[in-house]
């Protein structure tokens, strides 16, 4: 049987993007596009253009810089919203407007209070009027899952007669199951009569933890695109992970007769990208990218290994592009062989970035004995403070014991000089954020923090997460360094800085009336 070519829709920068806690600034989302671009994924759903100007300048953005990949933008069966997304996509080389409508009884009546007629009426309005704009058109039946069957048939019927080129049949809730779902699937490509015009496409939830179990199904029975997101982000329990089906399809080829052009030696330096911008951990248990998916403890499943690796192991991590010589450099180490470490690892990057990122790795390794392959990849995915009235540490110093109450003194820089404070507090990391907070001149509103090491051993780089809040949203910041009082502190200014990029200082916001 002809293995059939599955097309991969990645929404990690759309869905993805609203797991609780995630909010990617624009070069950010750029760059985790750019990444899914050189994954070969066939579509990237870059954002919802309506639902505010910066997620319509980062899908604008994405749509000029991403090449390949169709770019898509997600709108709701309403002229406003399609307008808007074609505007956002309309200079990529491939644009596709993505609406969709509820479908679901419950929905209808709840949500939409709109009659089944009414909603056909707007579906097929919507998708003449995207096709109207591009010729690239997806229709999704929202709560697909939980809809009449013959209903749903006629609905996606008369979208694609007037012009949808892909059918989405989501399980919005995560509601079905792996036979359920490959039934509904069979179900619509015998009785849609012009199915064979459109795409099928399954768009999974993991609140019942089926969603790849779902898709799977969906593709034996027909399906010939499945949306997902990196590491399974998204809204609730998160969606489909791109990683598992990718590689379910690719390790067993001779069961699904089915595979993908995903280039899966990226796939992890996608997981570890999306995972360090989105301050999402990735569980050391998950498949195919957790620390533990190639790692084996048991003595009898080493001595097995060790003969031929095939014993324990379906995978190879090369395959996703784990090296297994994870040590590589020294602080003798040159930057010649710094750069070609940097492109083994699949990293392309101009020289400036590559110069600032060798003086980064000379003060690392002066710091380690050792500098291993999740140290580089760390490295450069820490950004640097571009703009002077943004604040940089420059100088910390803690004392704190168990007999002793913990104190902080930090020195920051910014475009108005140098400011000092210092802060008692209930531990080293407590004193240094209140020292931070009295330097910076106004209160900030911590949500959560985390700390990490980035590799083993006692010098290991420790990698800080932060997140805060203003005006209901939530920023990110993040921070390395081998002493993980100065990575806290660098992590809980650089959330500070993304908070003023966006909503500007506070207290001059409150002189000029705002919040």
């Amino acid at each position: 049987m002809e293995t059939r070519r599955i097309k991969v829709f990645d929404t990690t920068l759309r869905d993805g993007e609203q797991t609780p806690g995630v909010s990617l600034q624009t070069e950010e989302k750029i760059e985790i596009a750019l990444a899914l671009a050189k994954l070969n994924v066939d579509v990237i759903e870059a954002g919802f253009p309506i639902a505010s100007p910066g997620d319509f300048d980062a899908v604008s953005q994405i749509a000029q810089r991403v090449k390949g990949p169709t770019i898509a933008g997600l709108a709701r069966a309403n002229q406003k919203d399609i307008e808007t997304a074609g505007q956002a996509v309309k200079h990529s080389d491939r644009p596709r407007i993505h609406t969709f409508i509820a479908t679901s009884d419950i929905h209808l009546e709840h949500k939409l209070k709109m009659s089944r007629n009414e909603v056909l009426a707007r579906a097929e309005e919507a998708v003449r009027y995207a096709k109207s704009l591009v010729p690239d058109v997806e229709f999704s039946a929202e709560d697909a899952s939980r809809s009449d069957w013959d209903y749903l048939c006629q609905v996606y019927a008369g979208v694609i007669a007037a012009g949808a080129n892909v059918i989405n049949v989501p399980d919005t809730v995560g509601y079905t199951t792996p036979d359920e779902f490959g039934r509904l699937i069979l179900y619509i490509r015998q009785h849609v009569p012009n199915i064979d015009q459109a795409v099928i496409s399954v768009h999974c939830h993991d609140d019942l933890g089926m969603a790849v179990a779902n898709s799977l199904a969906a593709i034996k029975n027909g399906a010939e695109q499945v949306e997902c997101t990196i590491n399974g982000l998204g809204e609730r329990a998160g969606n489909a992970s791109l990683e598992e089906l990718v590689m379910a399809l690719n390790t067993r080829k001779e069961y699904y007769q089915a595979g993908t052009d995903i280039d899966t030696r990226q796939i992890y330096r996608t997981s570890r990208l999306v995972s360090t911008l989105t301050g999402i951990v990735v569980p050391p248990n998950k498949a195919v990218v957790g620390d533990n998916a190639f790692a084996h403890e048991s003595g009898i499943h080493q001595h097995g290994m060790l003969n031929n690796s095939l014993t324990y192991e379906i995978m190879r991590p090369e395959t996703i592009g784990i090296s297994r010589n994870a040590l590589v450099l020294g602080k003798h180490s040159g930057r010649h062989a710094f750069e070609e470490r940097l492109r083994h690892l699949g990293y392309e990057l101009g020289p400036e970035r590559i110069n600032s990122l060798f003086v980064k790795f000379k003060d690392l390794a002066d710091r380690k004995k050792m500098v291993f392959d999740r140290d580089i990849e760390a490295l450069v995915a820490e950004k640097t403070i571009e703009k002077p009235e943004w604040f940089q540490l420059i100088y910390h110093h803690v004392a704190s014991g168990n007999q002793t109450v913990a104190t902080s003194s930090v020195r920051l820089q910014s475009n108005h000089g140098i400011s000092e404070a210092a802060s008692c507090g209930g531990g080293p990391i407590d004193a240094t954020f209140k020292a931070v907070e009295q330097a910076v001149g106004f209160a900030v509103d911590l949500k959560d923090y985390q700390i990490k090491a980035v590799t083993a051993g006692e010098d290991a780089l420790g990698e800080a997460t932060v997140w805060i809040e203003r005006d209901g949203k939530i920023f990110t910041g993040r921070g390395l360094s081998t002493d993980v009082i100065e990575a806290s502190a660098k992590a809980y200014l650089n959330a500070i800085n993304r908070m003023l990029a966006v909503c500007g200082h506070p207290e001059v916001a409150k002189a000029a009336g705002g919040n």
